[in-house]
């Protein structure tokens, strides 16, 4: 069989892999993905999209095929938060164990949403597809090798079992908890491992709603019975989601979980023990804490649960996962274009291994609280949902910081701070209104005010004779937008002369507060550093 070229591999047809693909595409990059099961997710897991999730999907131009998924309006579930009940008959008497704020319209354009992934999987194939990538659907790795120029790989067709290879320039590892890719990089992973063990059971009961009277919860924990069974509301309730906990230290296991001992647990946590139920699957799984020590091997990034795993309190995994792969994606493509170089690649490692590990630590900060684990000390660590989902903090050699700050700071403060996501502001142009979110998606953007004259001409300048792109845009009286409300250059921290360089992700890159002299030369030494290019850029100057 002769040999494929493809510019970036992708291993693993998950939402992460998925997405991976339409970022790629969005930047007019080919890809190719590989994925050993048949077919899109059957079941809705994950099923919580985080604001900043739907922002990259809106950037991605998928936002709206996205959202038309919801059914109904799945917002005042998670105004609902974590609640915990002896059994879900006396909802009435919940206990709220947390209340997490999770978006605001003053902080981005868009809001969480509910959708199981059975769902949104399906939208971003297509959209991958639409972009020129190829879904291979029953493929599975075999091998990797890899050199100076590039990465060999060894295609199995899982149905008719014909081996083929592919030559790609990069390989992405989107291969879930058990990632081949991991294993074949020989990369270790450290943290606490298995924390427990539990079997989602997907079920059909149409009583259950009436017992729930209709009371809002991303998720309700029943503890009847002496054990954990989490009921998840968030991606519809056909079929409901139920996972009780086992313990293997104990000698159970998954097939101890018969369909009649099934029916069981949801009767004994529902409050009764006639109630009608219909088994539709089950799925083992463990709660993990771990990380990959490194997220770049050569020319192999890891992404997702390949890089990271936790327990799902919080709901992280996969929006982290989706999170990685759009920071990824624009450093992939910086590279394969010729403007980015491998010092902008090794910043992947460098911003989303800090951002996993303290997903990993508020994961099991939850995990503790829910399980009844958590002393004042593990409390007092938790930081509110939103700081952890849009206000972390990237520090790299692509981001020229003011200072230094963890990586999850409260309380949450977007105001244009080199390292965080760019505030939201509502802009007009004519009839046109739009979010300063959405200018940023293909290229990194120098924002000026109606006095920045000096950074728009500079810019420009610069776009012309540079191979990184660069676009300016000047906001107030005489340029290309005027803000709808309030005033743009406070919320980014500058003057009206002052000026703000927001990376591709939306990510700000660095900003002057003020004009300087000199300014073609000034932005030219900051493009070259945050692109990767050598060449030192002394904060401040």
């Amino acid at each position: 069989m002769a040999e494929e070229s493809v510019p970036v591999l992708i291993v693993g047809g998950g939402p992460v892999g998925l997405s991976t693909a339409v970022f790629l595409g969005r930047h007019g990059i080919r890809s190719l993905l590989v994925e050993k099961r048949p077919d899109t997710s059957l079941l809705p897991r994950a099923p919580g999209l985080q604001a900043r999730t739907m922002e990259l999907f809106r950037a991605a131009g998928l936002g709206k095929e996205v959202r038309a998924l919801e059914i109904g309006d799945s917002h005042p579930f998670f105004e609902g938060g974590i609640l915990r009940v002896n059994t879900y008959s006396e909802i009435a008497d919940a206990e709220v164990l947390e209340a997490p704020s999770l978006d605001s319209p003053e902080i981005s354009p868009e809001r969480v949403m509910g959708c199981g992934q059975d769902r949104y999987e399906v939208v971003l194939a297509e959209k991958a597809g639409e972009f020129g990538a190829e879904v291979r659907f029953g493929s599975r790795l075999l091998s990797l090798e890899q050199d100076d120029d590039g990465v060999t790989a060894e295609i199995e067709d899982v149905r008719t079992g014909t081996v083929g290879t592919v030559r790609a320039r990069y390989v992405v590892g989107a291969d879930g908890a058990s990632s081949a890719v991991r294993r074949m990089l020989g990369v270790s992973r450290v943290g606490r491992g298995t924390v427990f063990n539990a079997l989602s059971i997907y079920f059909r009961a149409p009583e259950l709603e009436k017992i729930l009277q209709d009371r809002p919860f991303i998720l309700c924990y029943a503890t009847a019975g002496g054990t954990m069974i989490g009921l998840s509301r968030l991606h519809g309730r056909d079929p409901w989601l139920a996972a009780p906990l086992y313990h293997p230290d104990k000698g159970e296991s998954p097939a101890d979980f018969t369909d009649e001992r099934c029916v069981e647990i949801v009767r004994m946590a529902s409050g009764r023990p006639d109630m009608q139920v219909e088994i539709m699957a089950k799925v083992p799984w463990e709660g993990s804490q771990l990380v990959a020590e490194r997220f770049r091997v050569g020319r192999v990034f890891l992404a997702g649960d390949a890089a990271h795993v936790h327990p799902p309190a919080g709901g992280f995994g996969a929006n982290t996962g989706i999170h990685d792969a759009h920071n990824l994606a624009w450093k992939l493509a910086a590279t394969l274009k010729g403007w980015g170089n491998e010092k902008l690649l090794d910043t992947y490692h460098d911003e989303r291994h800090a951002v996993g590990n303290a997903m990993a630590e508020q994961a099991m900060v939850r995990n503790r609280v829910r399980h009844g684990h958590a002393d004042e000390q593990v409390r007092a660590k938790m930081v509110d949902d939103i700081i952890i989902t849009l206000g972390y903090r990237y520090r790299s050699s692509a981001i020229i910081s003011e200072e230094s700050k963890p990586v999850l700071t409260a309380p949450l403060r977007l105001v244009g701070e080199p390292g965080t996501r760019a505030p939201h502001v509502w802009l007009r142009r004519g009839e046109e209104r739009i979010s300063t979110i959405d200018l940023f998606y293909d290229s990194y953007v120098l924002l000026t005010g109606a006095q920045g004259a000096g950074w728009h001409e500079a810019a420009a300048a610069l776009a012309a004779r540079s191979e990184v792109p660069l676009r300016a845009v000047r906001i107030g009286p005489g340029g290309d937008y005027a803000a709808a409300d309030g005033d743009w250059a406070a919320a980014y921290g500058v003057s009206e002369r002052g000026a703000v360089l927001v990376r591709p992700d939306a990510f700000v890159a660095w900003r002057s507060s003020d004009d300087r002299s000199d300014p073609v030369g000034v932005l030219g030494d900051v493009l070259a550093q945050v692109a990767g290019a050598a060449g030192p850029v002394v904060a401040g100057r």
